[in-house]
């Protein structure tokens, strides 16, 4: 039996229509079963899951409508996680929980001396390195302390809710953090940020993480079922990708009827009412290939979705799974 919290969530439904299919013994946990510590620990005490899955987390798809609900993403993405990992080491019940990967700020670079981090590196400096001379530059591991987070500031809430969450959990029992990019898939669905950016008045033209969500949560399930180490692992399709190199893949392969506006800079981005800072980073998932986890690139399956691009025909089937 296998625990899901949030398993309404877009992510959390991926994960319990991928439990399923597994034949695991899929549990989705009413909001009233972890509304507060003595519930879920009643909960988990009585039904002794083998695992449990955190998916209750703010993920930021819309940071700037987020971004007035602080104290409900301060519980969800802080508080939650804390009493679920005293809760399951208090009853030795190994967990996931889904952070982000929005917690970094920049990239590394590669000089003649070594490795340095240029966390204050412009975004248009980014994204012309990564057009340009993409050799030169290294992500973020697991074990770089985040930089986009309270301890590490300027950064935005939902990043540091989910930093210091991270801080509080890693460590206590046996988990996994799985930290999630920008969901993607081949499905028009509102979370989908392949549908937003085609949806969008105008692009923002920032290098983050993207994770296509079917592959994120067999990689994730595939870390458990073949117990690999508990700790961090970036759960993101391998490689950099831009915002501007997303749309020259949507035009390329969809041809929509409408033409593609960028943000001329960052100080127009957020004079247009775009209140909530955004990060541009490039991340390493060296460790989950390590560990045997295959992910396609992030361009290739990026691409690959939008060759399959198809209304959300398999929502009701998440919706049946997580029900």
């Amino acid at each position: 039996m296998v625990f899901v919290l949030g398993a309404e969530s877009y992510i959390g439904r991926i994960f319990c229509a991928e439990l399923l299919r597994r034949g695991h013994d899929c549990v989705p946990l009413a909001r009233r079963d972890y509304a507060d510590f003595h519930s879920l620990f009643n909960c988990v005490r009585r039904a002794k899951p083998k695992f449990l899955i955190n998916a209750t987390g703010c993920t930021g798809t819309d940071p700037d409508a987020n971004e007035p609900a602080r104290e409900e993403i301060l519980r969800a993405n802080t508080i939650l996680p804390g009493y679920i990992a005293q809760v399951c080491l208090m009853t030795n019940t190994p967990w996931g929980h889904i952070s982000s990967c929005g917690i970094y700020s920049g990239v590394k670079v590669v000089i003649a001396t070594g490795v340095v981090v240029e966390k204050k590196i412009a975004r248009e400096e980014l994204v012309r390195m990564i057009n340009e001379c993409p050799e030169k530059i290294r992500g973020f591991t697991e074990a770089d302390e985040p930089n986009f987070s309270f301890r590490a500031p300027p950064c935005n809430f939902l990043s540091g809710t989910a930093a210091l969450a991270e801080e509080a959990i890693r460590g206590i029992g046996c988990n996994y953090i799985w930290r999630l990019g920008q969901m993607f898939n081949e499905r028009d669905e509102p979370e989908n940020f392949l549908r937003r950016i085609q949806s969008t008045e105008k692009v923002y033209h920032g290098v983050e993480a993207y994770s296509h969500t079917d592959e994120f949560g067999r990689a994730c399930l595939d870390l458990w079922e073949r117990e690999a180490p508990f700790g961090i692992y970036n759960v993101a399709n391998p490689g950099m990708v831009t915002g501007g190199q997303i749309v020259d893949l949507i035009r390329k392969t969809l041809n929509p009827p409408r033409h593609f506006d960028f943000w001329q800079n960052d100080i127009e981005f957020y004079n247009q009412g775009n209140r909530v800072l955004r990060c541009n980073y490039v991340l390493d998932v060296s460790k989950l290939l390590a560990m045997g986890i295959a992910m396609r690139s992030v361009t290739g399956a990026i691409e690959d979705s939008l060759k399959n691009w198809h209304g959300g025909a398999t929502q009701g089937e998440l919706h049946k799974a997580a029900a």
